[in-house]
């Protein structure tokens, strides 16, 4: 994938953006191959390239060695301690706290098992962990962009967000980036869980180099995070994605927001617990793997006609150049479920191969919270594109 700056002088913030990203993508790079992969002039380049390293967003290596006349060339890199952010996840069990680098890495991870957690003995709990992170040894704080937070979706909408197994009670009314953001000192950004996993998909996972692209995200209930042209697309109040209420099965079974027959209600961590016994409000996503194999092998044989049904409709509204599924479900049991997914339904994806329709993403516990732990990287790096319409 190659992305294109621009030589308009209003435009410099978005060129930083298009020279960060391109290094992102590719790695070591000179500013000779700067300038080729992002269509700016070599001064252009020069100029960023000085201007990041003084600011220690990027690392010089060794020149490398040229053909003929003139000076070795010097590849730039990022730096991965250049840049910091924190990512929360919370939900109606657990509250996972990781800070990572640039480059994804996690420097630091608690987990800590909670029962319907209620706002101020939740953020109690999180102002602890934020200032054992301050006080790790070699951290420079003023290097923390931002906190990302990852909260079960929908938001705001009668009759589903305040209902069922994937809500948190008690939260409706609580704005929860201004609070933590008013704490903490930080920007925070709250997002759901789909849409956030798709962030850190596209930052350190399978769709590197896609620019538009689904993220099905399997967790208690299951959503999609939608990446179109290199932009998220979250919608009016941030649900857009929200397809576990998509109804599949007319008539089908119950579901808590007052239709039948919803996606969810087949493809998701609940479905499994109730079709292999588990409690759905006190399961972990690691107690299927101690489920008889058998049992875990029905329960997909259920849910594989709507996961492909989910799959085509995605297909068919947004000619994505893949769809990625991911989310809390332990990676050995998704990998089941992918390997017994084709063939597909015919879509405008069709003539495509099977293996580039459908991708396996991140998956297990942490992807929520390295989601949103990305979100103020993305919200800093990701090139802006509106810039260039002002």
């Amino acid at each position: 994938m190659k992305t294109s700056g621009t030589n308009l002088e209003h435009a410099r913030a978005h060129n930083r953006r298009v020279v960060i990203e391109t290094i992102r993508l590719h790695g070591e790079l000179t500013r000779a191959e700067l300038a080729r992969l992002t269509a700016l002039t070599p001064q252009t380049v020069s100029n960023i390239v000085a201007e990041l390293q003084q600011a220690e967003i990027l690392l010089s290596h060794a020149p490398r060695k040229v053909t003929g006349r003139g000076q070795p060339a010097v590849p730039v890199s990022l730096n991965p301690a250049s840049a910091w952010s924190v990512g929360i996840h919370l939900d109606h069990q657990t509250l996972i706290i990781v800070l990572v680098d640039l480059s994804g890495e996690i420097h630091f991870r608690r987990l800590i098992m909670v029962q319907k957690p209620q706002p101020d003995a939740t953020f109690v709990r999180i102002m602890a962990v934020i200032n054992e992170i301050k006080a790790l040894p070699g951290l420079d704080w003023q290097k923390v962009l931002g906190v990302g937070v990852v909260m079960p979706g929908p938001f705001g909408v009668e009759g589903i967000s305040s209902a069922g197994p994937t809500t948190l009670n008690g939260w409706q009314h609580v704005d929860v980036a201004a609070t933590l953001s008013a704490l903490i000192g930080l920007p925070v950004t709250l997002e759901n869980d789909a849409t956030v996993a798709a962030i850190g998909e596209r930052f350190h996972g399978v769709a590197r180099q896609l620019s538009s692209f689904i993220y099905l995200y399997i967790g208690t209930g299951l959503g999609a995070g939608i990446f179109t042209d290199g932009h998220i697309y979250s919608g009016h109040a941030h649900n857009a994605g929200e397809v576990g209420h998509i109804v599949v099965q007319p008539g089908g079974k119950a579901c808590y927001c007052g239709n039948h027959g919803c996606l969810e209600r087949y493809v998701s961590l609940q479905a499994a617990y109730e079709f292999c016994g588990l409690d759905p409000y006190q399961a972990l996503p690691d107690d299927l793997l101690a489920v008889d194999d058998s049992l875990f092998d029905r329960w997909v044989e259920t849910a594989l006609p709507p996961l492909r049904q989910a799959i085509n409709i995605l297909e068919c509204i947004f000619d994505a150049q893949t769809v990625v599924v991911g989310g809390m479900m332990p990676a050995p049991l998704l990998e089941k479920v992918l390997a017994r997914l084709p063939p597909f339904y015919q879509s405008v994806r069709g003539r495509y191969l099977d293996g580039m329709r459908v991708k396996m993403g991140m998956s297990g516990m942490d992807t929520a919270a390295l989601g949103a732990a990305a979100l103020p990287i993305f919200d800093e790096f990701n090139p802006q594109f509106q810039v260039l319409m002002k």
